[in-house]
C-alpha cells in the first residue's frame, strides 16, 4: 500500500498560478521576480491556513531560478529548482521561531548570513511564527535585517502581527493575506475531489467552507475527514452528521414559525434539536448567524456579504422576501442578550426557551390578548369596554344602585316581573358603569399608594394629614420597622437600603433616635433621604414626635470586618456542636 498524504500536503500549491485566493498578492511578488527588484525583508501575516508559507517557499524557489519564465514563475528544471524540489538545497532555509527564539539562535543564525550562496543569487531565510521571538532575539536581528549582506533575503511569517516590534515592521515589505471566502474554498475542493474520484454535493462542500473559517488548510482537513467517514460520496447528510453540525433547515424552520407565532411548534423544534445532543447556546448563536443573514438578503447592497454557497443564498433572500425587518432587528437584540447570560445561567434551557417565546411575539398583534397564547404587548383591551360605556363629560351620569334587602329584592323581582309582561318583549337599556363603581377611581389610587408608604427622597409620605399620635415603642420595635423600611425601598434606591440594612438605630431617649453611620459620604447619601426615613418610622411607630439624627461612628465603634474563618470560630466558640458537625462530616472551610 503506498505511503497516504494528507491533502493539505499533497495538493500544496508549487506556484504562484495555484495558489487559491490571493490573485494580488501573488501578482505582485511576479512581478518583482520579473523585474528583479526585490527588497530584504518581507512580512508575511494573515490568518491561519491561507497560504504563508507556502508563498514564501514558491517565492524564494523563484528568486533563485536560474531560467525563470517570462511571468515570474519559477521554471522547476534548473539545479536549483530541483534541489529545493528535492530538499537539499543550501541557499533557503526554515527556521521555526516557536522553537528557536533565544538569542543564540538569532545569532547563529546570522553567522549563516556570512557565507555567500554556492548556487544561485540569494540565500534565502524564512522565519515561520516570528512573533514568537523573545524581545532580545529581535534585538539580536534589528541590526542585520535594516542592512543584510546583498546576497540575503529575509522572509518573515506571522499569524499575530500586532506582536511585532514597530522597528521590525518598519524594515519590511508587508503582505497581508486574505481569508479564504466560502466560494473559493468550494472551488478548491472541487478540483481536489475530482482528482481523487470522490463524489460530492455542493451542499456538503458548503458546510465543509463554512466550518473551516477562512483557512484553506482546515478545509482540506476537514475534507479528508468527510471523506473518510462517506467512504468515497459526500453527501450533505453525512457531512453534518460527522461534523455535529445542525442542519440549516431548523433555522428557515424557526424563522417561519417565529413570524407566523407559533410558539408551540418553536418549542417542539427546540427540544427535538436538545434531543439530538446540540447545546442550546450553539444553537443561538448559529440562529443569530441565521438572521444576520437573512437581514443581509433583504437588501441588494448587501447581498455580497453572505459568505455562502449559491443555493444557500437564494433560499436567504426566499426567506428575507416573506420576513419583516423589524422582526430581524429585534430577533438579533433578543439573541445576543442571550448569547451574553447564557454561562451565567443556573437554568440554561429555561433561558434559550424564554428567548424563542419573545422572538416568536415579535410579531403579534398590538392588542393581543394574554388569553390568545401570547404575551399581551399592551394592556388597552382589558378597559376597552369599560371607556367605551363610561359617559361623556357633560352627560349625566347614571345613578348608584341603592343596597336593599334580600326581601326587597324578591318584592322588586316581582314587580318587574309585572312590567315585563304588560311591556311584551321590549327590553330596557342596560345602565351605564362608571369607573368608581369598580373601585378604580383616582382617588382610590392615590389613598392605595399613600396606605403603602412607600420611600421617595424629598416626599413626607403624607404625614401632614395623619392625626397626631403618641404611642411609645421599644428598641425591638424600632429595629424591626427600621429593617422592613429597608425591605420596602424602591429598585433605584437599593444600594443605600443595603448599607442601612448594616446599621442599629438607637433609641437614645425617647421618642429620639440615632443612627450611627460608618463614614461621611455615606451619611449624605441618608441625609437626602432622612426626610422620608423619619416620616415612615413616625407612622409605623405610630408616634409623631420622633427625631432622627445621624452620628460618624468613632474609630473605636467600627466593627471589624470577619473573615470566614474568623467568623467560623467565632461560631463555633458559641456553639460547640458545630465543630463536632464538621468533624463528624469531615467538612472543609471553603
Amino acid at each position: 500500500m503506498d505511503n497516504y498524504i494528507v491533502s493539505a500536503r499533497k495538493y500544496r500549491p508549487m506556484s504562484f498560478d495555484t495558489v487559491v485566493g490571493q490573485q494580488a498578492l501573488t501578482t505582485t511578488l511576479k512581478n518583482a521576480v520579473k523585474s528583479g527588484k526585490l527588497a530584504h525583508a518581507y512580512l508575511f501575516c494573515g490568518p491561519r491556513g491561507v497560504g504563508k508559507t507556502t508563498c514564501a517557499r514558491i517565492f524564494a524557489k523563484a528568486i533563485n531560478c536560474q531560467n525563470p519564465t517570462p511571468e515570474g514563475e519559477a521554471c522547476g528544471e534548473c539545479e536549483s529548482c530541483r534541489s529545493f524540489s528535492e530538499q537539499r538545497s543550501l541557499n533557503i532555509f526554515e527556521l521555526d521561531a516557536a522553537s528557536n527564539n533565544s538569542v543564540e539562535h538569532i545569532k547563529t543564525l546570522m553567522e549563516q548570513t556570512r557565507i555567500p550562496p554556492q548556487v544561485g543569487k540569494y540565500k534565502v531565510f524564512i522565519i515561520d511564527e516570528v512573533h514568537m521571538l523573545s524581545t532580545a532575539a529581535f534585538n539580536a536581528f534589528l541590526k542585520t535585517l535594516e542592512e543584510p549582506p546583498a546576497h540575503v533575503i529575509f522572509i518573515l511569517a506571522t499569524t499575530e502581527k500586532h506582536k511585532i516590534l514597530p522597528t521590525i515592521l518598519s524594515r519590511c515589505q508587508i503582505y497581508d493575506f486574505e481569508r479564504m471566502t466560502v466560494q473559493n474554498t468550494i472551488e478548491h475542493l472541487k478540483s481536489v475531489a475530482q482528482r481523487e474520484g470522490i463524489a460530492y454535493e455542493d451542499a456538503a462542500l458548503a458546510v465543509i467552507a463554512e466550518k473551516a473559517d477562512g483557512g484553506m488548510r482546515d478545509a482540506l482537513s476537514i475534507f479528508d475527514q468527510a471523506a473518510s467517514f462517506c467512504q468515497g460520496n459526500i453527501t450533505y447528510q453525512k457531512v453534518i452528521e460527522d461534523l455535529n453540525v445542525l442542519d440549516s433547515e431548523y433555522y428557515f424552520r424557526i424563522v417561519d414559525l417565529s413570524v407566523a407565532n407559533k410558539v408551540s411548534e418553536v418549542m417542539v423544534q427546540l427540544n427535538d434539536i436538545l434531543g439530538k445532543g446540540f447545546d442550546g447556546g450553539l444553537l443561538i448563536q448559529g440562529l443569530a448567524r441565521h438572521v444576520r443573514n437573512v437581514m443581509m438578503a433583504k437588501d441588494p447592497q448587501t447581498l455580497s456579504l453572505l459568505e455562502v454557497s449559491e443555493q444557500a443564498r437564494e433560499r436567504y433572500q426566499e426567506q428575507a422576501g416573506h420576513t419583516p425587518l423589524p422582526f430581524l432587528y429585534g430577533a438579533l437584540k433578543l439573541m445576543n442578550q442571550c448569547d451574553v447570560n447564557y454561562r451565567q445561567s443556573s437554568n440554561k434551557r429555561l433561558l434559550v426557551e424564554l428567548t424563542l417565546i419573545e422572538i416568536a411575539q415579535l410579531t403579534q398583534p398590538d392588542d393581543a390578548g394574554a388569553g390568545s397564547g401570547r404575551k399581551p404587548r399592551r394592556l388597552k383591551s382589558l378597559f376597552k369596554q369599560l371607556v367605551a360605556s363610561t359617559p361623556a363629560k357633560g352627560q349625566q351620569a347614571a345613578p348608584q344602585p341603592e343596597v336593599k334587602t334580600v326581601r326587597q329584592v324578591a318584592a322588586a323581582g316581582a314587580t318587574e316581573e309585572k312590567k315585563a309582561t304588560a311591556a311584551g318583549s321590549a327590553a330596557a337599556p342596560r345602565p351605564a358603569i362608571k369607573a368608581s363603581q369598580l373601585g378604580m377611581s383616582w382617588d382610590n389610587l392615590r389613598q392605595q399608594a399613600r396606605s403603602k408608604m412607600q420611600i421617595l427622597p424629598g416626599t413626607q409620605a403624607g404625614d401632614d394629614k395623619a392625626k397626631h399620635e403618641s404611642e411609645e415603642f421599644a428598641q425591638e420595635e424600632l429595629e424591626l420597622q427600621w429593617m422592613a423600611m429597608c425591605n420596602r425601598m424602591p429598585q433605584r434606591l437599593s444600594g443605600i437600603a443595603a448599607r442601612m440594612k448594616n446599621m442599629n438605630p438607637q433609641i437614645t431617649q425617647l421618642p429620639a433616635v440615632e443612627v450611627v453611620v460608618p463614614n461621611e459620604i455615606i451619611k449624605t447619601e441618608v441625609e437626602q433621604i432622612r426626610g422620608s426615613i423619619l416620616a415612615t418610622l413616625k407612622v409605623y411607630l405610630h408616634n409623631s414626635d420622633i427625631t432622627l439624627s445621624l452620628r460618624v461612628a468613632e474609630k473605636q465603634e467600627q466593627a471589624k470586618i470577619l473573615s470566614r474563618r474568623e467568623q467560623f470560630e467565632l461560631m463555633s466558640q458559641a456553639n460547640p456542636d458545630i465543630e463536632k458537625l464538621q468533624k463528624a462530616f469531615d467538612l472543609v472551610l471553603a
